[in-house]
């Protein structure tokens, strides 16, 4: 059966970097984040931390972080996805901290994204940005690595859709 709801969501998904000086209420980050955290991992893991950060302050600090990314700063709400170390080393030791906590917290991102167009928010996958610069402004453990910023917000401008490559250029069939 399909969910159109879904195909919607992915088509309606745009990375946005302009935001609207409007709050996100504290359930509409919660509703998100509690269908997120249902993404897969091996082993159930589940090796991700995420700081909500609404202070203006340690914001326009995390811009600095991600390279004077300005919207990093004018969103009212920056999410940062973090691993945690010792949950990915106990399950699966190097491989897992290597590469299945990356795919991990790269699935909880993707929902994010997701879930936040069904809300009529707005996000931005940010990756540019210095981790141990991150880790220090936002006093993160040294079992934590940061992983991305996602800006949240209401968007203040609707761009449009970005060119994808076409499936014969990226689908081999065997």
């Amino acid at each position: 059966m399909e969910n159109m709801e879904l195909k919607e969501a992915i088509l309606a998904r745009k990375s946005i970097r302009n935001f609207l000086d409007q709050p996100v209420d504290e359930s509409h980050i919660r509703a998100i984040l509690e269908l997120a955290v249902r993404a897969p991992s091996g082993g159930n893991a589940q090796p991700w931390i995420i700081h909500v950060i609404r202070d203006a302050k340690v914001r326009q600090k995390l811009v600095k972080v991600a390279h004077g990314q300005d919207f990093v700063g004018q969103a009212p709400v920056d999410l940062v996805i973090c691993i945690d170390r010792q949950r990915t080393l106990a399950t699966y030791g190097e491989r897992g901290l290597e590469l299945y906590s990356i795919q991990d917290t790269a699935a909880l991102i993707e929902l994010i994204l997701l879930l936040a167009v069904d809300l009529g928010l707005g996000t931005c996958w940010v990756g540019a940005f210095d981790e141990s610069a991150c880790s220090k402004t936002l006093s993160l453990s040294d079992n934590e690595r940061p992983i991305a910023i996602i800006p949240l917000g209401y968007p203040a401008k609707d761009p449009s859709p970005r060119p994808r490559r076409p499936l014969e250029e990226v689908v081999f069939w065997d």
